[in-house]
């Protein structure tokens, strides 16, 4: 009997600490600080949010923390500086900033797409890129790699970044001055252009095929961070492309889910639905499997810029990029 109840206490104690071993491990996430280009609560990042908001981070034993940097380039330049080991910028970036030394990479990229827009003045009767010329145009920052795909776009069409009055105006002040009559055109994301449109001002679109086919947002991590800390850059990559492939199988539901996240956004939905139609429709839309990154469309970005002078020197390609973190047996749906 002694010996009974022996066992029997050796096997509750053995299935507590179990459990309690399991707690503790399933409590033990990391913390993980990611640089994004602007404000978090912007809808241009409703991949991450959306990730954040269902879950998707915790199930990976992430503790995200996002931390706005001042565009792209910057975002890229801190996590060479060993202040984050992950953020956000378009797949373009490891081109302008490897060239200089900045050990950054792409570890995946949200679309086979670009992110950026050109919208214009309907008024203006601008129908093409070199109708810009002697124009006034808003961009986020000098650092922000929509600048640079728009200097891309400027010199496809024989023009250069002095034929046009270029303003840097922020994250909120590039549809607002576009939107209030003090710019006739903006380069900027899906989110700007419905801001403008229900600001009241009646817009076009420069046809996508007149833009420079730049990279959408991307996944960038150090390199450091890619060979010492592999788990969890996979985390990274796989909560947030769960976000994105949520919002592609239901804009109107991801809406919802972002309107929850960031209640600055509640009663928006129909706005924020808009939105992520137009990043299904031009950003995500063709790419075959969630995530990977072309190499043939990298390389063609990266020897655009190099012969056109927007980098002086020409990083390797194998450099810019990594598709191991990518899960190639799941296909976009």
């Amino acid at each position: 009997m002694f010996k009974s109840l022996f066992q029997r206490f050796s096997q509750v104690t053995a299935i507590t600490l179990g459990l309690g071993m399991a707690f503790a491990a399933q409590a033990q996430s990391t913390d993980v600080t990611y640089l994004l280009p602007a404000p978090p609560n912007l809808p241009a990042f409703a991949p991450w949010i959306i990730a954040q908001q269902k879950g998707y981070y915790a199930a990976q034993n992430l503790n995200m923390k996002f931390i706005a940097a001042k565009g792209g380039v910057d975002v890229a330049k801190q996590i060479g500086a060993g202040n984050a080991m992950l953020g956000g910028a378009l797949g373009d970036t490891p081109i302008v900033v490897r060239a200089n030394g900045i050990p950054v990479r792409a570890v995946a990229v949200l679309g086979a797409g670009g992110v950026t827009m050109i919208a214009t003045n309907a008024a203006q009767n601008i129908n093409s890129i070199s109708d810009l010329k002697g124009k006034t145009m808003t961009v986020m920052s000098y650092s922000d790699t929509t600048y640079y795909a728009l200097l891309a776009s400027l010199r496809k069409a024989g023009l250069s970044k002095n034929d046009v009055n270029i303003q840097a105006a922020g994250p909120a002040g590039v549809w607002q001055l576009f939107s209030a009559n003090k710019a006739e055109a903006m380069a900027g994301v899906p989110d700007w252009v419905v801001n403008a449109e229900e600001a009241g001002l009646k817009i076009k679109l420069i046809p996508q095929s007149q833009i420079f086919e730049s990279m959408a947002q991307s996944i960038l991590a150090s390199d450091d961070a890619i060979k010492n800390h592999p788990d969890i850059v996979r985390g990274a990559v796989q909560a947030t492309l769960q976000g994105m492939r949520d919002i592609i199988a239901d804009p109107r539901a991801a809406a919802v889910t972002f309107a929850k996240a960031v209640p600055a956004y509640a009663g928006k939905e129909d706005s924020l639905e808009k939105i992520f139609k137009l990043y299904v429709e031009h950003v995500y839309a063709n790419q075959t499997v969630l995530g990977r990154i072309d190499p043939a469309r990298l390389e063609a970005v990266r020897q655009f810029y190099v012969s056109e002078g927007i980098v002086t020197q020409e990083p390797k390609l194998d450099d810019l990029y990594t598709n191991q973190f990518i899960d190639t047996q799941t296909a976009a749906q």
